[in-house]
């Protein structure tokens, strides 16, 4: 009998073959995705579709994405991640909470705004609830969610914040004040600029009711 480690694959290395061909196919699929999102809307698309934008056959679209709400939300996490990872690596000392909190929204805002299409999708599907795409966008919510709490308890800890503060509530509270300013701007009504200035007003409404009364307060952000 062979050795198990004889019988299991080796993990790709970067410059396998491969690997970099699955990555290819995966940008063209979102290339395409994005495309036909614009042209059709969302709801309209099929992945078939996609799947001949991209010059594959339609079977083969499924070895890399399972649907297009899979396809929608996997480009969201991965904003959304990629603004945590960069929130704590630029984390300057010393910073209140109310400053690390509009800071991971000003990060998550520019990355967002970068990618426009895939967002404006998103905030359109949340507020047509019978929509697939819009529970897959909701359940990413919750990581959000989870995010800005994680730094709330960090600073009730700290003592920014009064003790007796539900983080949780206050999470979602600042995350909806920022997905209700975006709306209006994935609507095409507002610029991001102006969007950004919004959730840093109604946030820093928000804080004079959390902070702890040692904290001096914090002016919205220009």
């Amino acid at each position: 009998m062979e050795p198990r480690e004889a019988t299991e694959k080796a993990p790709l290395k970067p410059d396998d073959g491969r690997l970099l061909r699955g990555r290819r196919s995966r940008a063209r699929i979102r290339e395409a995705a994005r495309t036909l999102f614009h042209e059709r809307g969302f709801d309209r698309a099929t992945l078939r579709e996609i799947a001949a934008r991209a010059g594959m056959g339609a079977s083969s679209i499924y070895r890399h994405v399972r649907s297009k709400e899979e396809l929608l939300v996997t480009e969201l996490a991965q904003h959304q991640e990629k603004a945590w990872q960069q929130f704590r690596r630029d984390m300057p000392q010393p910073e209140n909470t109310r400053q690390r909190v509009q800071r991971f929204l000003d990060i998550q805002h520019e990355l967002l705004s970068a990618d426009a299409d895939w967002s404006r999708i998103a905030l359109r599907a949340t507020t047509h609830g019978e929509g697939r795409a819009a529970r897959h966008v909701l359940a990413l919510h919750d990581r959000g969610i989870g995010l800005l709490a994680e730094i709330l308890q960090n600073g009730r800890m700290r003592g920014d914040l009064r003790r007796e503060v539900d983080v949780l509530e206050a999470a979602r509270a600042i995350f909806h004040i920022a997905l209700g300013a975006r709306i209006p701007w994935a609507n095409g009504l507002i610029p991001s600029e102006t969007c950004r200035r919004s959730i840093a007003t109604a946030v820093d409404l928000l804080f004079h009711g959390l902070r702890a009364e040692n904290t001096p307060p914090t002016e919205a952000q220009a």
